[in-house]
């Protein structure tokens, strides 16, 4: 089993998102020169816009009183949350209403607020309580040296107090046992192109924001299907280059972004660190579309 025990801190992880950089690098790596090939240009912008839609994707979820929640049990010091962001131009309103009651309007990711959520997210997955993280887990294999070794666990410095003190502690969502069922299937066949390791093995930031995601995704109803599709554009926006590579590789294949198996595009083969390294091999990239597929992409 492939494990990343380096701790990464949140302010780490929000130096990727800061301006954001990655979603500029992106666009840098997929823009050509209007004078070199105009027709390659707007090729490269619509794949661009089919694989990072430039108004978001709606998520099939509303967040309703779970900020609230993780504010109140200290998994998230709203303090030092808004601290993070003051160099950043401030902590904008839509930001600040996911740490109240009710917000209930179905969210938005986009390449703007793509760190915040995954902040977000990451908080739920690592403090809910759920069976993935207890004793029998990848998570608490005492080879690994305990799960409070992670960067996952270890890199979360935004709670009051240690963060192991918020591990698996809280029943912030409850699910029924087909509910758990579901989580425990998707989650070992979503991958993250930072690490070899699925969403059932959350040791980084990445990985335990997608297990939150998916138990949110499951307690509010939606499909499998549409777990895994939601899945693929969430991964998208948080590994933007990886994807507008792994996306050019389908599109040589003769497959449209849109026609894709999201199910196929998040396993081991494509969304891992290893699959990923195997597909950028494969594919015959333009110039403009280069880079690789690790946390800091």
């Amino acid at each position: 089993m492939e494990t990343e025990t380096k701790k990464r801190t949140v302010e780490d992880v929000v130096k990727e998102y800061a301006t954001p950089l990655s979603i500029i690098g992106a666009g840098i790596i997929i823009a050509v020169s209007l004078t070199a090939n105009p027709s390659r240009e707007i090729s490269a912008n619509l794949l661009q816009e089919s694989v990072l839609p430039s108004v978001g994707v709606t998520l099939p979820i509303t967040w309703g009183d779970l900020g609230a929640k993780l504010v109140e049990v200290g998994a998230i010091d709203p303090i030092k949350l808004e601290g993070l962001y003051k160099d950043r131009g401030g902590f904008p309103a839509e930001y600040q209403k996911m740490l109240e009651k009710n917000a209930s309007d179905k969210i938005i990711i986009t390449s703007k607020n793509s760190g915040y959520l995954l902040n977000l997210f990451w908080a739920l997955g690592l403090a809910n309580k759920n069976p993935i993280l207890e004793d029998k887990s990848e998570m608490m294999n005492p080879a690994y040296g305990g799960a409070e070794n992670f960067a996952s666990t270890g890199g979360w410095t935004l709670a009051k107090g240690d963060a192991m003190t918020h591990y698996n502690m809280y029943a912030l969502m409850t699910l029924t046992s087909a509910q758990q069922a579901l989580v425990d299937r998707v989650s070992r066949n979503i991958f993250r192109p930072c690490c070899g390791n699925s969403t059932h093995f959350p040791d980084c930031n990445h990985g335990m924001a997608m297990l939150g995601l998916l138990e949110l995704m499951a307690s509010q109803g939606v499909s499998e299907q549409d777990m895994y599709k939601t899945a693929l554009a969430v991964n998208s926006y948080w590994f933007p280059e990886t994807y507008l590579t792994i996306a050019t590789y389908m599109q040589q294949k003769g497959v449209a972004w849109k026609d894709v198996s999201p199910k196929e595009m998040l396993s081991a083969p494509y969304s891992s660190s290893s699959g990923y390294t195997d597909i950028s091999f494969q594919v015959t990239l333009p110039e403009q579309v280069q880079g690789g597929g690790g946390c800091s992409t």
